[in-house]
Protein backbone atom coordinates (compact mmCIF):
# COMPACT_ATOMS: atom_id res chain seq x y z
CA UNK A 1 0.00 0.00 0.00
CA UNK A 2 2.39 2.77 -1.49
CA UNK A 3 -0.25 5.05 -2.17
CA UNK A 4 -1.18 8.44 -0.31
CA UNK A 5 -1.55 8.53 3.29
CA UNK A 6 -5.13 7.27 4.50
CA UNK A 7 -5.25 9.98 7.18
CA UNK A 8 -4.68 13.03 4.57
CA UNK A 9 -8.52 13.08 2.93
CA UNK A 10 -12.01 12.55 4.91
CA UNK A 11 -13.53 13.31 8.24
CA UNK A 12 -10.83 13.55 11.15
CA UNK A 13 -13.02 12.78 13.53
CA UNK A 14 -14.21 9.56 11.53
CA UNK A 15 -10.31 9.18 11.90
CA UNK A 16 -9.98 9.35 15.52
CA UNK A 17 -13.09 7.69 16.28
CA UNK A 18 -11.95 4.97 14.16
CA UNK A 19 -8.23 4.73 15.22
CA UNK A 20 -8.80 5.31 18.77
CA UNK A 21 -12.06 2.36 19.33
CA UNK A 22 -9.77 -0.25 17.57
CA UNK A 23 -6.65 1.23 19.95
CA UNK A 24 -9.04 0.95 22.78
CA UNK A 25 -10.55 -2.51 21.90
CA UNK A 26 -7.08 -4.08 21.85
CA UNK A 27 -5.87 -1.63 25.06
CA UNK A 28 -8.46 -3.11 27.15
CA UNK A 29 -8.64 -6.01 26.18
CA UNK A 30 -5.13 -6.89 27.65
CA UNK A 31 -5.51 -4.95 30.69
CA UNK A 32 -9.15 -6.39 30.83
CA UNK A 33 -6.80 -9.85 30.63
CA UNK A 34 -4.19 -8.40 33.21
CA UNK A 35 -7.62 -7.29 35.27
CA UNK A 36 -8.45 -11.05 35.08
CA UNK A 37 -5.04 -12.24 36.27
CA UNK A 38 -5.51 -10.15 39.27
CA UNK A 39 -9.25 -11.78 39.74
CA UNK A 40 -7.47 -15.34 39.71
CA UNK A 41 -5.23 -14.42 41.99
CA UNK A 42 -7.81 -13.10 44.99
CA UNK A 43 -9.57 -15.81 44.36
CA UNK A 44 -6.09 -17.72 46.14
CA UNK A 45 -7.56 -15.61 49.12
CA UNK A 46 -3.81 -14.61 49.80
CA UNK A 47 -3.77 -10.69 50.09
CA UNK A 48 -0.32 -10.55 50.46
CA UNK A 49 -0.04 -12.04 46.65
CA UNK A 50 -2.97 -9.35 45.47
CA UNK A 51 -0.50 -6.31 47.29
CA UNK A 52 2.63 -7.92 45.77
CA UNK A 53 1.65 -7.61 42.55
CA UNK A 54 0.12 -4.05 43.02
CA UNK A 55 3.85 -3.12 44.01
CA UNK A 56 5.55 -4.74 41.04
CA UNK A 57 2.55 -2.93 38.36
CA UNK A 58 3.97 0.34 39.26
CA UNK A 59 7.69 -1.13 38.72
CA UNK A 60 6.35 -2.57 35.68
CA UNK A 61 4.16 0.59 34.75
CA UNK A 62 7.81 2.38 34.91
CA UNK A 63 9.33 0.31 32.20
CA UNK A 64 6.24 -0.11 30.12
CA UNK A 65 6.53 3.74 29.94
CA UNK A 66 9.54 4.30 28.59
CA UNK A 67 8.23 1.62 25.51
CA UNK A 68 5.64 3.57 24.99
CA UNK A 69 7.92 6.51 24.14
CA UNK A 70 9.94 4.88 22.36
CA UNK A 71 6.60 3.77 20.23
CA UNK A 72 5.55 7.45 20.08
CA UNK A 73 9.08 8.39 18.46
CA UNK A 74 8.77 5.68 15.81
CA UNK A 75 4.93 6.73 15.17
CA UNK A 76 5.95 10.15 14.85
CA UNK A 77 8.67 9.46 12.13
CA UNK A 78 6.97 6.27 10.22
CA UNK A 79 3.41 8.53 9.79
CA UNK A 80 5.48 11.66 8.97
CA UNK A 81 7.47 10.00 6.01
CA UNK A 82 3.74 8.34 4.77
CA UNK A 83 2.44 12.00 4.59
CA UNK A 84 5.40 13.50 3.09
CA UNK A 85 5.55 10.36 0.37
CA UNK A 86 8.41 9.17 1.61
CA UNK A 87 8.00 5.53 1.90
CA UNK A 88 11.26 3.88 1.69
CA UNK A 89 12.56 5.94 4.37
CA UNK A 90 9.55 5.54 6.58
CA UNK A 91 10.23 1.75 6.14
CA UNK A 92 14.00 2.03 6.66
CA UNK A 93 13.49 4.00 9.38
CA UNK A 94 10.56 1.71 11.26
CA UNK A 95 12.95 -1.33 11.35
CA UNK A 96 15.82 0.89 12.72
CA UNK A 97 13.62 1.79 16.02
CA UNK A 98 12.29 -1.52 16.31
CA UNK A 99 15.97 -2.52 16.43
CA UNK A 100 16.60 0.53 19.18
CA UNK A 101 13.60 0.05 20.81
CA UNK A 102 14.93 -3.65 21.76
CA UNK A 103 18.08 -2.90 23.06
CA UNK A 104 17.11 -0.35 25.29
CA UNK A 105 14.51 -2.04 26.68
CA UNK A 106 16.51 -5.02 27.19
CA UNK A 107 18.88 -2.80 29.01
CA UNK A 108 15.85 -0.87 31.31
CA UNK A 109 14.97 -4.64 31.82
CA UNK A 110 18.25 -5.86 33.25
CA UNK A 111 18.60 -2.65 35.34
CA UNK A 112 15.32 -3.38 37.09
CA UNK A 113 16.03 -7.30 37.56
CA UNK A 114 19.63 -6.28 39.17
CA UNK A 115 18.34 -3.45 41.41
CA UNK A 116 14.39 -4.70 42.10
CA UNK A 117 15.21 -5.39 45.96
CA UNK A 118 16.07 -1.76 46.43
CA UNK A 119 13.45 -0.32 43.70
CA UNK A 120 10.91 -2.59 45.54
CA UNK A 121 12.24 -1.04 49.24
CA UNK A 122 11.56 2.30 47.93
CA UNK A 123 8.51 1.78 47.00
CA UNK A 124 7.11 0.42 50.78
CA UNK A 125 7.34 -2.78 50.14
CA UNK A 126 8.08 -4.90 53.06
CA UNK A 127 8.37 -8.57 54.40
CA UNK A 128 7.15 -11.28 52.39
CA UNK A 129 5.17 -8.96 50.29
CA UNK A 130 8.69 -7.29 49.08
CA UNK A 131 10.11 -11.14 48.13
CA UNK A 132 7.22 -11.96 46.33
CA UNK A 133 7.29 -8.66 44.20
CA UNK A 134 10.58 -9.48 43.74
CA UNK A 135 10.26 -13.31 42.09
CA UNK A 136 7.58 -11.62 39.83
CA UNK A 137 9.54 -8.84 38.88
CA UNK A 138 12.72 -11.60 38.02
CA UNK A 139 10.27 -13.81 35.75
CA UNK A 140 8.61 -10.85 33.97
CA UNK A 141 11.27 -7.76 32.72
CA UNK A 142 13.95 -10.12 31.24
CA UNK A 143 11.05 -10.00 27.90
CA UNK A 144 10.24 -6.03 28.15
CA UNK A 145 12.92 -6.30 24.94
CA UNK A 146 10.33 -8.65 23.26
CA UNK A 147 7.59 -6.51 24.37
CA UNK A 148 9.45 -3.26 22.63
CA UNK A 149 9.67 -4.73 19.57
CA UNK A 150 6.32 -5.40 19.04
CA UNK A 151 4.97 -2.65 20.14
CA UNK A 152 7.45 -0.50 17.38
CA UNK A 153 5.78 -3.20 14.95
CA UNK A 154 2.05 -2.25 16.24
CA UNK A 155 3.35 1.26 15.96
CA UNK A 156 4.13 0.86 12.51
CA UNK A 157 0.95 -0.20 11.43
CA UNK A 158 -1.19 2.62 13.35
CA UNK A 159 0.67 5.18 11.75
CA UNK A 160 -0.69 3.57 8.56
CA UNK A 161 -3.61 3.52 8.91
CA UNK A 162 -4.33 0.58 9.85
CA UNK A 163 -6.52 0.55 13.07
CA UNK A 164 -7.69 -2.87 12.72
CA UNK A 165 -5.04 -4.84 12.33
CA UNK A 166 -3.16 -3.15 15.40
CA UNK A 167 -6.02 -4.10 16.94
CA UNK A 168 -5.69 -7.76 16.07
CA UNK A 169 -2.51 -7.54 17.35
CA UNK A 170 -3.24 -7.10 20.94
CA UNK A 171 -6.71 -9.73 20.97
CA UNK A 172 -3.86 -12.15 19.95
CA UNK A 173 -2.00 -11.40 22.62
CA UNK A 174 -4.70 -10.62 24.99
CA UNK A 175 -6.85 -14.15 24.16
CA UNK A 176 -3.88 -15.99 24.64
CA UNK A 177 -3.35 -14.97 27.75
CA UNK A 178 -6.60 -15.44 28.58
CA UNK A 179 -7.03 -19.04 27.99
CA UNK A 180 -3.64 -19.63 29.61
CA UNK A 181 -3.40 -17.35 32.84
CA UNK A 182 -6.57 -19.35 34.50
CA UNK A 183 -4.84 -22.73 33.86
CA UNK A 184 -1.66 -21.83 35.11
CA UNK A 185 -2.37 -19.66 37.98
CA UNK A 186 -5.27 -21.17 39.31
CA UNK A 187 -5.74 -25.02 38.00
CA UNK A 188 -1.44 -26.17 38.04
CA UNK A 189 -1.55 -24.07 41.26
CA UNK A 190 1.90 -21.48 40.04
CA UNK A 191 -0.29 -18.94 41.73
CA UNK A 192 2.01 -15.46 41.24
CA UNK A 193 4.35 -17.85 38.93
CA UNK A 194 2.22 -18.64 36.77
CA UNK A 195 1.06 -15.32 36.64
CA UNK A 196 4.06 -14.11 35.25
CA UNK A 197 4.71 -16.99 32.32
CA UNK A 198 1.72 -15.51 31.15
CA UNK A 199 2.99 -11.85 30.76
CA UNK A 200 5.97 -13.46 29.23
CA UNK A 201 4.31 -15.40 26.14
CA UNK A 202 2.16 -13.30 25.92
CA UNK A 203 4.72 -11.10 24.56
CA UNK A 204 6.21 -12.87 22.41
CA UNK A 205 2.67 -13.48 20.37
CA UNK A 206 2.27 -9.86 20.02
CA UNK A 207 5.21 -9.42 18.81
CA UNK A 208 5.40 -12.35 15.89
CA UNK A 209 1.37 -11.72 14.93
CA UNK A 210 2.87 -7.80 14.89
CA UNK A 211 5.84 -8.24 12.39
CA UNK A 212 3.28 -10.92 10.39
CA UNK A 213 1.18 -7.44 9.33
CA UNK A 214 3.81 -5.13 9.33
CA UNK A 215 5.91 -7.27 6.64
CA UNK A 216 3.38 -9.17 5.19
CA UNK A 217 0.25 -7.19 4.51
CA UNK A 218 1.99 -3.71 4.73
CA UNK A 219 5.76 -3.65 3.71
CA UNK A 220 6.14 -1.47 6.62
CA UNK A 221 9.87 -3.14 7.55
CA UNK A 222 13.17 -3.29 5.81
CA UNK A 223 15.80 -5.73 6.71
CA UNK A 224 17.61 -4.61 9.51
CA UNK A 225 21.26 -2.81 7.97
CA UNK A 226 23.58 -1.28 10.64
CA UNK A 227 23.94 1.87 9.02
CA UNK A 228 19.92 2.56 8.77
CA UNK A 229 20.26 2.54 12.76
CA UNK A 230 23.11 4.89 13.25
CA UNK A 231 21.47 7.07 10.72
CA UNK A 232 17.77 6.70 12.37
CA UNK A 233 19.24 7.39 15.75
CA UNK A 234 19.37 11.65 15.52
CA UNK A 235 15.69 11.76 13.86
CA UNK A 236 14.46 9.13 16.27
CA UNK A 237 16.21 10.24 19.55
CA UNK A 238 15.03 13.68 18.94
CA UNK A 239 11.59 12.63 19.89
CA UNK A 240 12.36 9.78 21.91
CA UNK A 241 14.38 11.25 24.43
CA UNK A 242 11.45 13.91 26.09
CA UNK A 243 8.82 11.41 24.95
CA UNK A 244 10.36 8.75 26.89
CA UNK A 245 10.79 11.35 29.57
CA UNK A 246 7.39 12.64 29.16
CA UNK A 247 6.28 9.03 29.61
CA UNK A 248 8.02 8.06 32.74
CA UNK A 249 6.50 11.15 34.41
CA UNK A 250 3.62 9.28 34.68
CA UNK A 251 4.80 6.10 36.74
CA UNK A 252 7.09 8.50 38.69
CA UNK A 253 3.58 9.61 40.10
CA UNK A 254 1.66 6.30 40.50
CA UNK A 255 5.13 5.20 42.35
CA UNK A 256 4.18 8.72 44.69
CA UNK A 257 1.03 7.71 45.40
CA UNK A 258 1.97 4.09 45.41
CA UNK A 259 4.27 5.13 48.44
CA UNK A 260 1.74 7.24 49.63
CA UNK A 261 -1.23 4.20 49.73
CA UNK A 262 1.62 1.77 51.33
CA UNK A 263 2.03 2.93 55.28
CA UNK A 264 -1.91 1.71 55.07
CA UNK A 265 -1.54 -1.25 55.23
CA UNK A 266 -1.91 -4.67 52.80
CA UNK A 267 -5.83 -3.64 52.68
CA UNK A 268 -5.33 -0.26 51.01
CA UNK A 269 -2.60 -1.96 48.68
CA UNK A 270 -5.09 -4.76 47.24
CA UNK A 271 -8.01 -1.68 47.05
CA UNK A 272 -5.06 0.53 45.42
CA UNK A 273 -4.03 -2.80 42.93
CA UNK A 274 -7.70 -3.01 41.94
CA UNK A 275 -8.25 0.68 41.19
CA UNK A 276 -5.07 0.58 38.83
CA UNK A 277 -6.30 -2.64 36.87
CA UNK A 278 -9.56 -1.00 37.05
CA UNK A 279 -8.02 2.65 35.27
CA UNK A 280 -6.46 0.86 32.39
CA UNK A 281 -9.48 -1.32 31.96
CA UNK A 282 -12.46 1.64 31.71
CA UNK A 283 -10.37 4.23 30.87
CA UNK A 284 -8.18 2.27 28.02
CA UNK A 285 -9.97 4.38 25.82
CA UNK A 286 -8.24 7.73 26.86
CA UNK A 287 -4.75 5.71 27.09
CA UNK A 288 -5.32 4.57 23.75
CA UNK A 289 -6.65 8.18 22.54
CA UNK A 290 -2.62 9.85 22.75
CA UNK A 291 -1.61 6.87 20.23
CA UNK A 292 -4.49 6.54 18.01
CA UNK A 293 -4.43 10.41 17.22
CA UNK A 294 -0.54 10.70 17.23
CA UNK A 295 -0.92 8.96 13.43
CA UNK A 296 -3.09 11.45 12.00
CA UNK A 297 -1.54 14.29 13.39
CA UNK A 298 2.23 12.75 11.63
CA UNK A 299 0.56 11.89 8.44
CA UNK A 300 -1.44 15.66 8.23
CA UNK A 301 1.85 17.29 9.92
CA UNK A 302 3.97 15.73 6.88
CA UNK A 303 1.70 16.57 4.13
CA UNK A 304 1.63 20.09 5.52
CA UNK A 305 -2.42 20.12 5.70
CA UNK A 306 -2.17 22.19 8.94
CA UNK A 307 -6.23 22.75 8.90
CA UNK A 308 -6.53 18.82 9.15
CA UNK A 309 -4.14 19.27 12.10
CA UNK A 310 -6.40 21.81 13.76
CA UNK A 311 -9.74 19.82 12.96
CA UNK A 312 -7.95 16.52 14.60
CA UNK A 313 -6.74 18.54 17.94
CA UNK A 314 -10.63 19.91 18.36
CA UNK A 315 -12.20 16.40 17.40
CA UNK A 316 -10.01 15.01 19.79
CA UNK A 317 -10.54 16.51 22.77
CA UNK A 318 -14.10 16.39 22.31
CA UNK A 319 -14.22 12.59 21.81
CA UNK A 320 -12.23 12.32 24.83
CA UNK A 321 -14.82 14.38 26.97
CA UNK A 322 -17.38 12.72 25.80
CA UNK A 323 -15.84 9.06 26.45
CA UNK A 324 -14.66 9.82 30.26
CA UNK A 325 -17.77 11.32 31.05
CA UNK A 326 -19.39 8.45 30.21
CA UNK A 327 -17.06 6.01 32.14
CA UNK A 328 -17.73 8.00 35.14
CA UNK A 329 -21.09 7.44 35.20
CA UNK A 330 -20.74 3.84 34.33
CA UNK A 331 -18.57 3.38 37.25
CA UNK A 332 -20.19 5.24 40.01
CA UNK A 333 -22.97 2.85 39.18
CA UNK A 334 -21.58 -0.04 39.10
CA UNK A 335 -18.61 0.26 41.87
CA UNK A 336 -20.66 -1.75 44.40
CA UNK A 337 -20.86 -5.03 42.00
CA UNK A 338 -16.83 -4.66 41.39
CA UNK A 339 -15.92 -4.50 45.24
CA UNK A 340 -18.04 -7.51 45.28
CA UNK A 341 -16.31 -9.22 42.22
CA UNK A 342 -12.77 -8.76 43.85
CA UNK A 343 -13.76 -9.99 47.24
CA UNK A 344 -12.62 -6.22 48.76
CA UNK A 345 -13.69 -4.99 52.17
CA UNK A 346 -13.28 -2.21 54.93
CA UNK A 347 -10.12 -0.07 53.85
CA UNK A 348 -10.05 -1.98 50.40
CA UNK A 349 -13.26 -1.03 49.72
CA UNK A 350 -13.42 2.43 50.47
CA UNK A 351 -10.78 2.85 48.36
CA UNK A 352 -12.16 1.79 45.25
CA UNK A 353 -15.39 3.38 46.67
CA UNK A 354 -13.32 6.81 46.34
CA UNK A 355 -11.86 6.23 43.01
CA UNK A 356 -15.47 5.01 41.05
CA UNK A 357 -17.49 8.46 42.92
CA UNK A 358 -15.08 10.91 42.18
CA UNK A 359 -11.40 10.14 41.78
CA UNK A 360 -12.06 8.73 37.88
CA UNK A 361 -13.48 12.60 37.42
CA UNK A 362 -10.08 13.63 37.69
CA UNK A 363 -9.95 11.76 34.47
CA UNK A 364 -11.83 13.77 32.45
CA UNK A 365 -9.14 16.19 32.54
CA UNK A 366 -6.10 14.04 31.95
CA UNK A 367 -8.08 13.38 28.67
CA UNK A 368 -6.97 17.10 27.63
CA UNK A 369 -3.56 16.24 28.43
CA UNK A 370 -2.90 13.40 26.90
CA UNK A 371 -4.47 15.15 23.44
CA UNK A 372 -1.97 18.30 24.16
CA UNK A 373 0.64 15.66 24.31
CA UNK A 374 0.00 13.65 21.34
CA UNK A 375 0.18 17.08 19.70
CA UNK A 376 3.29 18.55 20.72
CA UNK A 377 5.44 14.73 20.29
CA UNK A 378 4.12 14.68 16.70
CA UNK A 379 4.35 18.24 15.64
CA UNK A 380 8.21 18.69 16.69
CA UNK A 381 7.72 19.93 20.33
CA UNK A 382 7.75 16.81 22.29
CA UNK A 383 9.58 18.75 25.06
CA UNK A 384 6.09 20.57 25.99
CA UNK A 385 4.64 17.44 26.65
CA UNK A 386 7.84 16.43 29.20
CA UNK A 387 6.69 20.01 30.81
CA UNK A 388 2.74 18.92 30.76
CA UNK A 389 3.72 15.51 32.59
CA UNK A 390 6.42 16.44 34.71
CA UNK A 391 4.57 19.52 36.52
CA UNK A 392 1.28 16.63 37.02
CA UNK A 393 3.72 14.00 38.25
CA UNK A 394 6.53 15.46 39.44
CA UNK A 395 5.79 19.12 40.99
CA UNK A 396 2.40 18.89 42.45
CA UNK A 397 1.57 15.16 42.74
CA UNK A 398 3.80 14.81 46.15
CA UNK A 399 2.89 17.52 48.25
CA UNK A 400 -1.27 17.32 47.45
CA UNK A 401 -1.14 13.09 47.53
CA UNK A 402 1.05 13.82 51.32
CA UNK A 403 -1.77 16.71 52.17
CA UNK A 404 -5.19 14.48 51.42
CA UNK A 405 -3.32 11.14 52.60
CA UNK A 406 -2.93 13.31 56.04
CA UNK A 407 -6.34 14.62 55.91
CA UNK A 408 -8.62 12.02 54.43
CA UNK A 409 -6.54 8.89 55.15
CA UNK A 410 -6.11 6.48 52.24
CA UNK A 411 -8.73 7.99 49.94
CA UNK A 412 -7.29 10.71 50.10
CA UNK A 413 -4.61 9.47 47.91
CA UNK A 414 -7.16 9.06 45.14
CA UNK A 415 -8.69 12.66 45.22
CA UNK A 416 -5.11 13.87 45.11
CA UNK A 417 -4.25 12.52 41.92
CA UNK A 418 -7.93 13.54 40.52
CA UNK A 419 -7.21 17.09 41.38
CA UNK A 420 -3.99 17.11 39.68
CA UNK A 421 -4.98 15.95 36.61
CA UNK A 422 -7.63 18.88 36.53
CA UNK A 423 -5.16 21.55 37.61
CA UNK A 424 -2.89 20.39 34.78
CA UNK A 425 -5.22 19.05 32.09
CA UNK A 426 -6.91 22.37 31.89
CA UNK A 427 -3.62 24.22 31.60
CA UNK A 428 -2.02 21.88 28.73
CA UNK A 429 -5.33 22.23 26.56
CA UNK A 430 -5.00 25.51 26.30
CA UNK A 431 -1.00 25.07 25.76
CA UNK A 432 -1.72 22.86 23.11
CA UNK A 433 -4.63 24.45 21.19
CA UNK A 434 -2.42 27.25 21.28
CA UNK A 435 0.11 25.83 19.13
CA UNK A 436 -1.70 23.87 16.33
CA UNK A 437 -3.84 26.97 15.64
CA UNK A 438 -0.63 29.36 15.32
CA UNK A 439 1.20 26.27 13.17
CA UNK A 440 1.20 27.48 10.05
CA UNK A 441 3.22 30.86 11.03
CA UNK A 442 5.98 29.18 13.02
CA UNK A 443 9.57 27.93 12.01
CA UNK A 444 9.07 24.24 11.76
CA UNK A 445 11.65 22.15 12.38
CA UNK A 446 12.39 19.39 9.14
CA UNK A 447 10.50 16.51 8.45
CA UNK A 448 13.96 13.81 8.24
CA UNK A 449 17.29 15.03 10.19
CA UNK A 450 18.74 12.34 8.39
CA UNK A 451 19.15 12.53 4.77
CA UNK A 452 17.23 9.22 3.03
CA UNK A 453 19.60 6.84 0.89
CA UNK A 454 18.23 5.38 -2.83
CA UNK A 455 15.68 2.84 -1.52
CA UNK A 456 16.29 -0.55 -2.82
CA UNK A 457 13.83 -3.12 -3.24
CA UNK A 458 16.53 -5.72 -2.20
CA UNK A 459 16.35 -4.23 1.05
CA UNK A 460 12.90 -5.80 1.64
CA UNK A 461 12.72 -8.02 4.38
CA UNK A 462 10.55 -10.82 3.31
CA UNK A 463 9.39 -14.02 4.68
CA UNK A 464 12.12 -16.84 4.43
Amino acid sequence: MAGQGRFLTGSTMGHVVRMTLTGTMGITFVFLVDAANLFWIAKLDQPKLMAAIGFSFAIQFLSVSAGIGLMIAATALISRGIGAGKRGLARRQATSAMVLAFVIQSLVGLLIYLFRHQILALSGATGETAALAARYLAMTVPSLGVMAAGMIANAALRAEGDGVRSMTVTLASGGFAIIVDPIMIYGLGWGLDGAAIGVVLSRFVMLGVAIYFATVTHDLLARPRRRDCWGSLRPYFAIAVPAILTQLATPVGNFILTAAMAPFGDEAMAGWAVVGRLTVVALGGIFSLGGAIGGIFGQNFGARKYDRVRCTYRDAVIFGLIYTLATWGILALTGPMIGRAFELDGLSLEVLTAFTTLGVGGFVFASLLFVSNAAFNALGKPRRATVSNWTRDGLLTLPIAMMMAAWMGAPGVIYAQAFSNILVGLAACAWGWHYVTCLHRQALPPLDLAPPRPYAHADRFRRR
